[in-house]
């Protein structure tokens, strides 16, 4: 029998690059670092952080992509809502952060919940609050340091930047995996 799995079996959106479907992992403010598990499809808990940290904003992946850390490409998506676990949520790409995580790459696209009105108006990083993208940064940088890993937040690009890495990582999952559902 086969089985549903997000990462392979769901759209990645209609209105690519420039809104995709983000599947969320963690919602905002959470502690827990949860990912999908590859094989069954089933979230898991990968770890509590151990740090006095949480997630600024709904954080998860662009499903139907993938990245040379062998992992679909990441999404973090502000919404005025909580958007629980495993959610398929309308994300309108407004920007990415680069960085490394232990010398390795790890983008990380921004996004807006399109179906949002609160934050839907943004369209590009700058228009965002400037602690919004400081508590990101200062996040990512600091939600490993007790474990003795080292992550560097290398540096915040715009919508066209995004949209390249989104579809480079559309690339690679064709390339792997063949065209999937899309």
């Amino acid at each position: 029998m086969a089985h549903f799995n997000p990462w392979h079996d769901v759209s990645r959106g209609d209105s690519l690059p420039e809104v995709v479907t983000g599947i969320i992992e963690i919602p905002k403010g959470s502690k827990g670092k949860y990912e999908l598990d590859k094989d069954s499809g089933l979230l898991k808990l990968d770890r509590v952080l151990f740090s006095a940290v949480h997630y600024p904003a709904a954080y998860g992946f662009i499903p139907q992509t993938y990245c040379d850390d062998k992992d679909p490409l990441d999404i973090l998506v502000l919404c005025s809502v909580d958007i629980p676990h495993m959610c398929v949520v309308e994300a309108k790409v407004i920007g990415v952060m680069q960085m490394l995580d232990q010398d390795e790459e790890d983008d990380k696209i921004i996004a807006v919940a399109a179906h949002d009105v609160s934050v839907n108006h943004y369209n590009e990083l700058a228009d965002l609050p400037p602690y919004l993208m400081l508590e990101m940064q200062r996040f990512f940088e600091d939600y490993k340091a007790l474990e003795k890993k080292h992550v560097e937040v290398k540096q915040f690009l715009g919508r066209e930047d995004a949209y390249r890495i989104i579809n480079a990582s559309i690339k690679l999952y064709e390339e792997t995996f063949g065209n999937g559902a899309q």
